[in-house]
């Protein structure tokens, strides 16, 4: 398996297939490459993806490195391992964060970027749900009892058959003699709870760094992470923006939604018009 190795000496884990615009897939704070499963098949590029330190299967680190900073870093070293200059980044909620960091501090390394399910502010309704789960196993012993349970609980989203709830949990989740074992490191949780009260910084600037490149946002019409306002006033601010909203879906869509797809296309066309 591929594997490039951090500046601390971290391994951190990568994949790659097809041909084309290099895109690089990173995913959300807890989840791995599978994130991009669904999506996948529709991307006619160089589909990279990443494994976060901590997460997948990339090496465990010190907590205190669990930080969007250098997962930004972390970033930048892949692209210079794989020997690309530029690339495009399709990010889902801590990706979408990360890729408008490198935007205002590594620019002339991106091509463009698509947003799934982020912006520049985060509802603290999505946040407490993330850290009621962060860092904790789930109470079912099986695949199939996880994906039935999560099909109840996850009421954001609806008409999700259920095949596709059980790729969910085996992606995210092992199964182990004692049950079902979340395949990320459980201090992430302490990374992230540590900066909990701490004032959420102002991101507006992080986004406007992404002007001049092509931009797209997909949200889930029923997120309780990006509000609707939010993705307004990212619209004001870049009238340009491709933006997609998925009926049925909260945090995240899955991405091969009809119009997900419509935005994406959209966005690659825009990247070969570079």
């Amino acid at each position: 398996m591929p594997h490039f190795t951090a500046a601390d000496g971290t391994k951190l884990y990568y994949e790659e297939s097809g041909k084309g615009i290099p895109v690089l897939c990173l995913a959300g704070l807890t989840r791995n490459t599978a994130d991009f499963d669904h999506i996948a098949p529709h991307l006619p590029v160089r589909l990279i993806r990443m494994d976060y330190r901590g997460r997948g299967q990339s090496d465990w680190a010190d907590p205190s490195t669990y930080k969007i900073p250098q997962e930004g870093a972390d970033v930048l070293a892949l692209l210079d391992h794989l020997g690309l200059e530029k690339v495009a980044i399709l990010g889902t909620s801590r990706g979408g964060l990360i890729a408008m960091l490198l935007a205002a501090t590594a620019k002339d390394r991106l091509l463009g970027v698509a947003l799934n399910d982020i912006g520049p502010v985060i509802e603290d309704t999505g946040m407490d749900v993330i850290r009621a789960y962060l860092g904790r196993n789930p109470p079912q012993d099986n695949h199939e009892d996880a994906a039935c349970a999560r099909a109840k609980l996850w009421t954001r989203f609806a008409g999700v058959p259920h095949a596709r709830w059980l790729a969910e949990v085996r992606a995210h989740y092992a199964q182990t003699m004692d049950g079902l074992v979340i395949r990320y490191d459980p201090k992430l949780r302490n990374a992230v709870l540590e900066t909990a009260d701490a004032p959420m910084p102002d991101l507006w600037p992080l986004y406007d760094a992404l002007g001049g490149m092509p931009l797209a946002l997909i949200r889930g019409a029923n997120s309780d992470l990006l509000s609707e306002a939010t993705a307004d006033e990212m619209l004001r601010r870049r009238p340009d923006i491709i933006r997609a909203d998925i009926a049925d879906r909260g945090h995240v869509p899955f991405l091969d939604e009809e119009y997900a797809l419509d935005a994406l296309t959209e966005w690659l066309e825009d990247l070969h018009e570079l």
